[in-house]
């Protein structure tokens, strides 16, 4: 782990770095690691689009199976679905492939470094380094890396190995307590993932409506709402369910019953979640919201 310079004052010590996983995550974050200057000696890839990516991502570094990737580097990236992840460090652990002071890093939102428990043994420094971002799997993300935030959940004296890393890769490093990575990660992919869901079924309506160019419509709207929303909370809510408009609801939901009933159910639970939420934030009068209210539990029981 000497420095690339000759001088081991000039930098920081630099890492071989072993990627299990050419998914979208571990492709860029061993690109971002690489750039950084650590040494990449190996990535783990076997579908045909994984293996592209690798290539792409990581030229050079040779594909390997996921044994041969740990065994030897100083840093692991295990960049796996959510619920693979246990069974991968359990079999890592129970055939020895870890190495006593290897540094061990999940990208996976949702778990902390509890998942490492069958690998204590092992005596690996266990990180959870997950990027709050949506990647596409290319060079983009390389640079949406930089200001992005990474949730960091490890033992306090590798913090700052952890929080480092991060730096390193353009990131910001939030500390996560472990008990709550699951909250952490509930938010985030509430957030996000179902901010796909809610802003492609209002382009499919739009298209309904015959709008030949949604998004067009669509971009500085909901560009204005996420900026007023992110400074000042429920304060930036307007609209009719704000406003308790019950017959304009009305017209809403009677219209997603015949022209997109796959989107009613989601206006409708959203619709409700906005009222009480403008409810308890004294934005909408108890009095004003009862018959909204009332509108959409009825239509909720509808057969």
């Amino acid at each position: 782990m000497s420095s690339p310079t000759g001088d081991p004052h000039e930098r920081p010590a630099r890492f071989d770095v072993g990627v299990v996983g050419a998914g979208r995550v571990g492709a860029v974050l061993g690109a971002a690691l690489a750039r950084a200057g650590h040494h990449v000696t190996g990535v783990s890839a076997v579908s045909e689009a994984s293996l592209e990516r690798a290539e792409r991502m990581l030229p050079g570094v040779p594909v390997k199976p996921i044994p041969d990737v740990v065994a030897g580097a100083h840093l692991v990236v295990l960049a796996v679905p959510d619920d693979a992840l246990a069974d991968l460090v359990a079999g890592l652990s129970a055939t020895r492939t870890f190495t006593p002071g290897q540094l061990v890093v999940h990208t996976s939102g949702a778990h902390g470094i509890g998942v490492f428990e069958t690998a204590l043994d092992s005596e690996i420094v266990p990180l959870a380094l997950h990027p709050a971002m949506t990647f596409t799997g290319t060079h983009v993300d390389l640079e949406r890396l930089h200001d992005c935030c990474f949730g960091v959940t490890t033992y306090d004296a590798a913090r700052p190995v952890g929080e480092a890393l991060v730096i390193e890769m353009g990131g910001d490093p939030v500390w996560v307590p472990e008990q709550e990575r699951v909250t952490y990660h509930a938010a985030l992919a509430h957030g996000a993932n179902h901010l796909v869901t809610l802003v492609a079924q209002s382009m499919q309506l739009l298209a309904e409506a015959g709008i030949e160019d949604p998004a067009r419509v669509l971009e500085p709207l909901l560009s204005a709402a996420l900026g007023n929303t992110l400074q000042l909370g429920d304060a930036a809510l307007t609209g009719p369910v704000a406003r308790g408009d019950a017959g304009t609801v009305a017209g809403h939901v009677a219209m997603l019953r015949t022209v997109a009933p796959d989107i009613h159910p989601t206006y409708l639970a959203l619709a409700r979640a906005t009222a009480q939420r403008a409810l308890l934030s004294g934005r909408l009068r108890a009095d004003v919201a009862d018959p909204l209210l009332h509108l959409l539990a009825r239509e909720e029981d509808r057969p």
